[in-house]
């Protein structure tokens, strides 16, 4: 759920499709916040161009999530 706790960031995690075999394709997005300053936790596909974001809380102050930083790679023109 919303409430278990995010200890790491998403290295390089590419989103296929349920059921999806293979090697990625164009729009199959690759999420990546390992570097420093990243904080992005967990990524959810909920549809095609809708995915649910959980970014780690900042390092100093753990009741505080106030900046977000991470790359997504991999889209398609109009995605």
């Amino acid at each position: 759920g919303s409430d278990d706790v995010i200890a790491g960031n998403v290295s390089k995690y590419t989103i296929l499709p349920a059921g999806y075999c293979g090697q990625p394709k164009k729009g199959h997005l690759v999420f990546d916040a390992c570097f420093e300053s990243g904080n992005l936790g967990r990524v959810d596909h909920v549809t095609e161009f809708e995915y649910d974001l959980f970014i780690r809380p900042d390092t100093c102050n753990p009741r505080f999530r106030v900046w977000f930083n991470f790359t997504v790679e991999n889209v398609k023109e109009a995605q």
